[in-house]
């Protein structure tokens, strides 16, 4: 019994998290008159466009809690995250439409690639670090990135135009069973996010983020943290490439753009807004981004990338430890934001 109550307290806040999104299809339904039937049979309209809204949150917050891991925990800033999330994409892909392998070997191959790819990105670990690490990451997702634009792959990949006529499973295609994919997507990310925080709480997760503070110190005690930095960049490869296989899976066409800088930019800019290294503030950056992207472009059009770039500048100066961050620390950073802005104008005056 105290087991159990310990549990439900330690992990209170994502549980309530799992309930409301659980039964968020189901009370929007009955605003749009859609009864609970209906909604599991895929057939609401409100409901079913707020389920795809959801999924796409729930991939981008696990891609930005494999980001989180490296960047937030372990103090690993890579440029080349993408790479993690576009091969799995690329590789569910080509696998399914190509190969037309069956779904659980496509997970099999997705699960091998990451570690491969993990463990690629590794060597460079024990010789570079700091932001010679960063461009090195970046040097290698810039190849794979080559690599799927060139016109010598458009058979597989489809180059420019991106991968498209990719054959879903029937029993998790988002077109007819949206709802089922929705739960998979939220189990997925729920149970990422607790297997992360139990990670950070275990003596290796301790390990991780005293390399983040002090890499030296840490090897002073003994540590070997080339070891830690290898583990956590596997879990975090892992989680990202899972990310990957939902994204192949939701979208009807894989884009080359998410093999792009841009894309790891994304990853940094949701773990920003969330808070570094809480882990949850992933899950917060990720809704907040994709609301406020998709709010603005509703509304807004093609001036919304400027009005959101104006939002991230803001919210950087004022708010530099997250939403979740700064939720803890019961703190805005306001002098200082403002002190920075008008010296900004003074320095272009």
């Amino acid at each position: 019994m105290t087991t159990n109550s310990n549990f439900f307290t330690r992990n209170r806040g994502i549980l309530i998290f799992f309930v409301v999104m659980l039964l968020a299809p189901f009370v929007i339904g009955l605003f749009e008159g859609s009864s609970p039937a209906t909604i599991l049979a895929n057939e609401g309209s409100v409901s079913k466009f707020l389920e795809g809204l959801g999924i796409e949150i729930f991939i981008l917050a696990l891609f930005a809690l494999s980001f989180d891991l490296l960047f937030g925990i372990t103090g690993l800033l890579s440029f080349g995250h993408a790479m993690f999330f576009a091969v799995a994409a690329y590789l569910t892909g080509i696998a399914l439409k190509t190969l037309q392998l069956p779904f659980w070997q496509v997970v099999l191959l997705v699960l091998l690639a990451a570690v491969l790819q993990a463990l690629l990105f590794s060597l460079v670990l024990p010789r570079v670090k700091g932001i010679t690490f960063t461009l090195v990451s970046l040097g290698l997702a810039s190849v794979f990135h080559i690599i799927v634009m060139s016109s010598d792959m458009i058979n597989l990949t489809g180059a420019d135009v991106g991968l498209q006529g990719v054959p879903t499973p029937a029993f998790i295609n988002p077109a007819s069973e949206r709802f089922r994919f929705y739960i998979i997507a939220l189990v997925l990310l729920v149970a990422t996010y607790m297997l992360y925080r139990r990670f950070v709480a275990s003596p290796t997760g301790r390990v991780c983020i005293a390399i983040r503070e002090n890499e030296g110190r840490a090897r002073m005690l003994g540590y070997n943290t080339t070891t830690f930095k290898v583990v956590a960049m596997i879990i975090s490869s892992i989680t990202a490439a899972l990310a990957g296989m939902l994204h192949a899976l939701y979208q009807p066409i894989i884009s080359p753009a998410v093999a792009d800088l841009g894309h790891t930019v994304t990853g940094l800019l949701i773990v920003l807004i969330g808070g570094v290294g809480t882990l949850s503030g992933a899950i917060v950056g990720a809704f907040a981004l994709r609301i406020l992207d998709f709010s603005l472009r509703r509304f807004m059009g093609e001036s919304a990338s400027f009005i959101t770039g104006a939002i991230y500048v803001i919210f950087v100066l004022f708010v530099p430890y997250g939403i979740i961050g700064t939720l803890r620390l019961k703190k805005l950073a306001t002098k200082p934001g403002l002190k920075e802005l008008f010296s900004r104008f003074r320095g272009k005056a």
